[in-house]
């Protein structure tokens, strides 16, 4: 149950009773009349634009209609007053008989309460984590991993067909680099001294074991090849190790994806198809590209290539697709991926990149006007830094030469749940401190202990109840309950929260922001300790009365709504609602 919805359709029915009476002209556009929660909550539950949107094609002065709506608005039962405000606003306060049915629909749709259809089963790909598969995932990764998996489930929430997808960067000059590093290993699990780990190599312990189960698997057979085919046995061996330690990683925070897709896959046929297709089209040319700005492009050579028409397309300049030895750019991957994503039926292809990535937004939206048109659409969201700290003494980032803090560290050490709330509690594109201290203590000033506490306490209720009243509690029990006995200021408050979900989930998928449902569940929680703490104050406020089994029938069907909110909102952050703390 939406109630801006649901009070939507009491405005636009009104609006047709004020056309119907001649206080407006036939054929107005409603398209923007928008019903939402006031700035000032002192002003009511709802509000309304509608007049300040129709004045001008009315051809009346937007404060004159706002009173004639308000004047309609007073005679629905579910309005105890409607007043105008400002130029021409109109507020309506409800009448408390109204809230009851905030509880009920939340009992009867339970996991489905504040799920709607909005993408009606687009289909949806959502890239992220997407590092390079060269050693275990670093601390820089864990945000855009939680972020991009919160996304992917707030968009199948919504209706969409979402499909979480990884990019391996298995091509290129890195994953030479790592195969020559495992082998390096190789030899030294093989009982030789190989000294200090050469410039430019990968000198990270974490290939110490590649090395020992190639030295398992192959012996000293691989030392009697040929470089090329020994270099091809361990390049394949070693990204297949890497991918494994990162599936075990993401895994660990919850992380799951449906596709792997290989950027090795794309030079054969993806690729040759994509450059055909765009001299066909007259997309690329030879030409020649002046020296970037600032930090040196790794695809940037100065001579004769063929370029793709970029700055057509909206971006800054063209972009080459073949380096001089024939092999292809890293660009030429990109824009093959994406048009395989376009082939493959996506509709909406959503990157999650780092910050330090923002200059690829420009070309990446190129590649997909200059490929899909208005057919599909690409969505970069990036996410910025995360600062670690210990008791608000930064953590440095490096250990060591090759050594770094694991998203494994992290994990490790506060789990899961604190990690993915925590990495969601600010906007993906806002800078984020992270303090080990801070996110494992057990106060108001932890949001995700605060939260779940407020799960767990929930839990704790219905079993003391069970307990005490020698009987279990179904939702139908609980919906047959007199919900009018909840008149209480702590009470209404916080069914008034509950009915704002539908629309805080709605306003999260449609500007793909998963950070609103975690400050939602915050403030929820927030509500719910605050009439904790009124019970323990006010006796005849408590959840259990055993002598009035009305209110305390009533107070648990409250409860359970909460609990059914916190579910439903916890599940698309992907954090577990515990049962006890």
């Amino acid at each position: 149950m939406n109630i801006f919805a649901h009070f939507e359709t009491i405005v636009e029915a009104a609006i047709d009773r004020l056309i119907a009476r001649g206080r407006l002209p036939q054929g107005l556009d409603l398209s923007r009349v928008i019903v939402e929660p006031p700035r000032d909550p002192s002003h009511g539950e709802v509000s309304t634009n509608a007049a300040l949107i129709l004045g001008k094609a009315a051809g009346r002065k937007p404060r004159e209609i706002a009173i004639d709506l308000a004047l309609e608005l007073e005679g629905t039962p579910e309005v105890a007053a409607a007043e105008v405000a400002g130029p021409g606003f109109v507020n309506l306060r409800l009448k408390p008989s109204f809230w009851p049915k905030v509880v009920a629909a939340a009992l009867r749709e339970g996991e489905a309460f504040g799920a709607a259809n909005l993408g009606q089963g687009e289909k949806v790909n959502v890239e992220y984590v997407s590092a390079n598969p060269t050693g275990p995932l670093h601390v820089g990764h864990c945000r855009g991993a939680v972020f991009g998996d919160a996304l992917a489930n707030l968009l199948a929430a919504a209706g969409y067909d979402v499909t979480r997808e990884y990019y391996i960067n298995d091509a290129g000059a890195q994953i030479d680099v790592l195969a020559r590093s495992a082998f390096l290993r190789y030899r030294e699990a093989l009982g030789e001294d190989i000294g200090e780990i050469p410039a430019g190599l990968y000198p990270g312990s974490y290939l110490k074991p590649v090395g020992a189960a190639l030295a398992e698997q192959y012996g000293r057979s691989l030392m009697q090849k040929p470089e090329a085919e020994a270099l091809a046995i361990v390049r394949d061996f070693t990204v297949a190790a890497m991918m494994d330690l990162i599936r075990e990683d993401l895994v660990a925070l919850n992380v799951r994806h449906e596709v792997f897709f290989s950027e090795a896959t794309l030079h054969d046929h993806d690729i040759p198809e994509m450059i055909a297709e765009f001299k066909q089209r007259g997309l690329v040319y030879e030409g020649r590209l002046p020296p970037p700005k600032g930090q040196p492009s790794e695809d940037w050579e100065d001579r004769e290539q063929l370029l793709f028409r970029a700055s057509d397309f909206g971006d800054d300049i063209d972009r080459p697709l073949q380096k001089s030895d024939g092999s292809y750019t890293y660009f030429a991957a990109d824009v093959a991926y994406f048009r395989s994503k376009f082939i493959r039926g996506f509709k909406e292809m959503i990157y999650v990149l780092g910050a330090d990535h923002g200059g690829y937004v420009k070309r990446l939206e190129a590649v997909g006007r200059a490929i899909a048109g208005d057919r599909a659409r690409v969505i970069v969201r990036l996410c910025q830094l995360v600062k670690l700290f210990r008791g608000g003494e930064p953590v440095r980032m490096s250990k060591r030469a090759g050594e770094f803090v694991t998203l494994r560290d992290v994990v490790d050490e506060v789990g899961a749940d604190v990690v993915r709330f925590m990495m969601l509690y600010r906007k993906n594109d806002a800078p984020l401190d992270f303090d080990f201290e801070k996110v494992t203590e057990q106060s108001r000033d932890n949001p995700v202990f605060y939260v779940q506490y407020a799960h767990a306490r929930i839990c704790s209720v219905f079993r003391n109840a069970e307990s005490e009243l020698k009987q279990s509690f179904t939702d139908g029990d609980l919906e047959a309950a007199d919900l009018s006995v909840l008149t209480d200021e702590a009470e209404l408050a916080i069914i008034k929260r509950l009915a704002e979900y539908p629309r805080i989930f709605q306003a999260a998928a449609l500007s793909q922001e998963p950070h609103r449902i975690a400050h939602y569940l915050y403030d929820l929680a927030s509500d719910f300790h605050a009439l904790w703490n009124r019970g323990k104050e006010l006796p005849h406020l408590r959840f259990i009365i055993t002598q009035n089994a009305n209110a305390t029938y009533a107070r648990l069907a409250m409860l359970r709504a909460i609990r059914y909110v916190l579910q439903n909102g916890l599940r698309i952050i992907g954090v577990k609602p515990v049962m006890e703390m």
